[in-house]
């Protein structure tokens, strides 16, 4: 069974940073494509970035240069280090992998950006 976990939402001023964790099990992220997604109020679900096997990354223009995703083998977690944050980075932040031909997603973590 698949379990994603996120944690290190919270509230932060613009300009600020944070770093959010997925723990996950049953998988190993290093043989995993694992990705970040988040959802606003009412706004549809939005892709963020994702990191290969490979380590190879990519991410959406809006948090290019100041989104970093990453990954712990031992740890078997992916993190998202977000600096420079903005009022429009607040959002649900959500952990995605695909394994098998099932996809996972995890309960998700607050982010709220605001002074």
């Amino acid at each position: 069974q698949v379990h994603l976990v996120e944690s290190g939402g919270g509230l932060v001023q613009p300009g600020g940073s944070l770093r959010l964790s997925c723990a996950a099990s049953g998988i190993a992220v290093s043989d995993s494509f694992m990705a970040w997604y988040r959802q606003a109020p009412g706004k549809q679900r939005e892709w963020v970035t994702f990191i290969k096997p490979d380590r190879n990354t990519a991410y959406t223009g809006s948090v290019r240069g100041r989104f970093a995703i990453s990954r712990d083998n031992a740890k078997n977690t992916v993190y998202l280090q977000m600096n420079g944050l903005k009022s429009e980075d607040t959002a649900v932040y959500l952990c995605n992998t695909v394994h098998g031909d099932r996809t996972y997603w995890g309960q998700g973590t607050q982010v709220t950006v605001s002074s």
